[in-house]
């Protein structure tokens, strides 16, 4: 008898330790986390992973832990299918991904169709008209901040020559293409209209074309390592270029490629979160880390509190239950407050201009 007695406690103990091993719901983040923009992949895990730390620390998810899974699809669409059919089997409940529209947009089709909602930071328009109901833009659109970057190129460079160029991504050609269009509807008609490749390493034929025509704007849709080749670059070609771009320049590898040629580069981007007073603690818990949270790592942390809170609100991480969730309510976010339109795009996008200056950005006054 003692000796069942021993076996049935060991057998309950194992019992509860297996029912805490499986007391886990997975959540995941998807995006460059190797290749030329990885430095935005380590944003997204920063800021997710601090995010489920917090929300584990205070119970985590009706009465469960959050567990994070990271998928690597180095911004390659291929890549991005192969990455969300592989989430399909972790059996995850929530993707926050992909960051390259050119991978959120296939990647999306699949986890629609597995029933896994998502949030989102890309930008391309495609992403949210295509009419499926799973995915939940957390950032505003191309043709918003296109609008804007163009707006301000005409209000404040109207006399200048004007280059608008991208890099054939989905996200590059869409951005450039919005403020072409802000452009000639204010009147200033570009000089240079044209794509580059990303990844290369030398843009001195651009340049030299960029020189030839007298260009001293660069309206560009792109990535942020590409942009700090070509102004550092033009500079030593002798060419003083300005460059307006997106949400992809809130990067500091920017600065460390480009060196003070960085102090060239505006762009457009969300007022910065990181000054919404609802974030500062969050925002010091990450700089005691010695991590500045710039670019995507507040709206990674914002995903998991929006998962979090609709959750929450559906008492269930269900499909169904999560996406009427999160298509009806507000969310109290490190960003800001969430809600959703029929599209699932921002109720109250917003876009601002920033520009450079010795290592950092700041809203220009």
């Amino acid at each position: 008898m003692l000796h069942k007695s021993i076996f049935g406690g060991l057998c309950v103990a194992a019992c509860l330790v297996a029912g805490q091993v499986r007391a886990e719901t997975l959540v995941a983040i998807a995006g460059p986390m190797s290749g030329q923009y990885a430095s935005a992949g380590d944003q997204i895990r920063l800021g997710a992973e601090l995010a489920i730390a917090d929300i584990n620390a205070k119970g985590g998810v009706l009465g469960e832990k959050l567990k994070l899974v990271v998928g690597d699809d180095a911004c390659d669409p291929k890549q991005a299918v192969a990455v969300a059919n592989r989430m399909l089997t972790s059996n995850i409940v929530f993707m926050h991904g992909h960051w390259c529209s050119s991978s959120t947009i296939p990647a999306s089709d699949i986890y629609n169709e597995a029933g896994i909602p998502m949030a989102t930071v890309s930008t391309n328009p495609q992403v949210t008209e295509r009419g499926l109901k799973n995915i939940f833009r957390i950032m505003g659109r191309d043709d918003q901040q296109g609008m804007v970057a163009g707006n301000y190129i005409a209000k404040h460079y109207s006399k200048a020559k004007i280059a608008v160029i991208d890099d054939k991504s989905a996200y590059g050609k869409g951005l450039a293409t919005e403020m072409g269009k802000a452009l000639k509807l204010a009147g200033v008609m570009p000089v240079i209209e044209e794509s580059i490749t990303a990844g290369e390493r030398d843009y001195s034929s651009l340049i030299t074309k960029l020189k030839a025509s007298g260009v001293s704007i660069m309206a560009y849709g792109g990535y942020h390592t590409e942009v700090g080749l070509i102004v550092r670059q033009a500079k030593q070609a002798g060419l003083n270029l300005l460059v307006m771009g997106g949400d992809t320049m809130t990067n500091s590898e920017l600065a460390s490629i480009a060196g003070t040629e960085a102090n060239n580069v505006m762009f457009t981007f969300s007022p910065d979160p990181r000054k919404i007073p609802g974030a500062a603690s969050v925002v010091a818990a990450f700089r005691k880390k010695a991590i500045e949270p710039e670019g995507y790592v507040l709206y990674a942390y914002a995903a998991m509190q929006l998962f979090e809170q609709a959750a929450t609100m559906a008492k269930s991480v269900k499909y169904q239950p999560l996406v009427d969730a999160m298509a009806s309510g507000t969310f109290k976010t490190v960003i800001g407050p969430l809600s959703f339109n029929a599209k699932g795009d921002l109720n109250v996008p917003g876009f601002v201009v920033y520009r450079w200056k010795d290592g950092k950005y700041d809203m220009v006054q």
